[in-house]
């Protein structure tokens, strides 16, 4: 699996990268996005550390947008799982009060007075800091929501069955309370150490990326 996963970090150490602020117009609508973060090596390049996609049709944009500019984790997994890892490494007992999920009407009815709306629009504000000076990203065209979400799952659990792809000690992830993003060194708890990438969607892949 290690040679799999070198493979990919050649592949997409080698594509154009972008970076906030970024064009939207560079974006395809559909697509994944492949996230490399600072001061994170593996392979002899940078080190991928998270994989991800949309379910919406011509969403992938809006998706990046949410995770990189929307100071909301209740609508990006990504940002609540940077600012668990910095609450977590600062000791900081907001944590819980970030746990909480306020998308819905009824969650913000029981649990919204609980919540300094100031403190949490400052954790959104050193996420937002952290995310725009550390990730790098690569995005590649994917037709087809089935075949988006399969080479997701794929390409993630590729990644966490390297056991040459290790995180460094300095790695924010080092500090997720979640303790499937401390093992596999990305920052995702889903679609790891299933069924890795096969032989036709490697050449699938190949044929698709535009580097």
């Amino acid at each position: 699996m290690s040679e799999c996963c070198a493979t990919l970090h050649r592949w997409f150490n080698a594509c154009e990268r972008l970076s906030f602020p970024f064009d939207k117009e560079r974006i395809p609508p559909n697509g994944i996005y492949i996230l490399f973060e600072k001061g994170e090596r593996a392979h002899g390049g940078d080190r991928i550390v998270r994989v991800g996609t949309h379910t919406g049709h011509n969403q992938l944009p809006s998706r990046l947008q949410q995770h990189f500019l929307k100071e909301n984790k209740d609508r990006s997994i990504f940002r609540k799982n940077i600012g668990r890892a910095l609450l977590s490494r600062a000791e900081d007992a907001f944590l819980s009060m970030w746990e909480l999920d306020l998308t819905s009407h009824q969650a913000r009815a029981a649990h919204g007075h609980k919540v300094d709306r100031t403190r949490q629009l400052n954790i959104e504000q050193a996420v937002s800091v952290y995310i725009h000076g550390s990730f790098t990203f690569v995005v590649f065209p994917v037709a087809g929501q089935a075949n988006r979400l399969q080479l997701e799952s794929r390409l993630i659990s590729t990644i966490s069955l390297c056991e040459e792809c290790r995180p460094s000690r300095a790695w924010l992830g080092q500090y997720s309370p979640k303790s499937r993003i401390r093992e596999s060194g990305l920052w995702q708890v889903n679609e790891l150490y299933k069924d890795p990438l096969s032989p036709d969607d490697f050449a699938m892949l190949r044929s698709g990326l535009e580097c």
